[in-house]
This record gives structure tokens, C-alpha cells and sequence, in this order.
């Protein structure tokens, strides 16, 4: 049975044994003999969204939000949540549909609007990948409220 790409990706960045830049609020920590990412704490809310199809969300915890033009309102689903050097990682499903997502601290121009934004985000949601950007309110998109 192939892996789906995406879990390959994520598994590959937040195994990967190289430190971040050096920047200190996105540093990886030492804990039980393993580096995490320390960046978005689980206490805070992670916003994301993407273009082509637009879609979006956020994720405090292990209740994450996923909203559509179909869906505005969106779907909440609890998701388990894993860290590691570059990042973190969000798995669960979304309606019966396998949905994982993958969260490192890497520039991300959403590449319609003049904002940049911290952390790139990739989801896929049974074998269909969507590339975008996220923020936090610690960790903020820089440029214009709205675009």
C-alpha cells in the first residue's frame, strides 16, 4: 500500500534532523531525546487558507475548522496533532475522508495579495493536495489587512 505523498512530505520535514534558521520564536526544543516545534503552541489558534480553490480554516488544539465557498460555515473535526523539527503535523477525517495537513515555518505568498505569511501549509484530503499559507496572532501575516 503506497503512502500518499503528503504524509511522505510531512514525515520527511518534521523528521528531518536540520534546526531551523536560528531564529529564536521558531526554534525546535529538546524533549525526550527529540526536537519539536514550538512556534504555534496548542493553546493557539492557527489560521490558514488557500487559493485555487479557495479554502481555509483554523485549528486550536484538536478541533480544526475547514471552510469552502461550498461550505462557509465550515466543518469542525478533531484532528491529533504531532510535532517535530520543522514543524507540525494535523491528522483526522473530514466527513469519511482521510484529511492530513502539514504546517513548517517557511515564507508563503498566498500569490494574490501583497501579504507574506510565516508558516506554509499543504492539506490533503484523500490523495487531493492543497498548497497555502498560515498565521497566528503571535506570528502575523505582514502587509495589507485587506487585500
Amino acid at each position: 500500500m503506497r503512502l500518499p505523498l503528503l504524509i511522505i512530505i510531512a514525515t520527511a520535514l518534521l523528521a528531518s534532523c536540520q534546526q531551523h534558521d536560528g531564529q529564536g520564536d521558531a526554534t525546535a526544543r529538546k524533549d525526550e531525546g527529540h526536537n519539536n516545534f514550538t512556534a504555534i503552541t496548542p493553546e493557539e489558534t492557527l489560521r490558514f487558507s488557500g487559493t485555487e480553490p479557495f479554502w481555509g480554516g483554523s485549528v486550536t488544539g484538536n478541533d480544526l475548522v475547514w471552510t469552502t465557498p461550498e461550505k462557509p460555515g465550515g466543518a469542525t473535526i478533531r484532528v491529533e496533532r504531532f510535532s517535530g523539527n520543522n514543524g507540525l503535523g494535523f491528522s483526522g477525517k473530514l466527513d469519511v475522508k482521510d484529511f492530513n495537513m502539514a504546517v513548517t515555518h517557511a515564507p508563503c505568498s498566498d500569490g494574490m495579495s501583497d501579504r507574506t505569511y510565516p508558516f506554509t501549509v499543504t492539506v490533503e484530503i484523500s490523495q487531493q493536495a492543497y498548497n497555502g499559507c498560515g498565521w497566528t496572532e503571535k506570528m502575523p501575516f505582514t502587509g495589507p489587512k485587506a487585500p
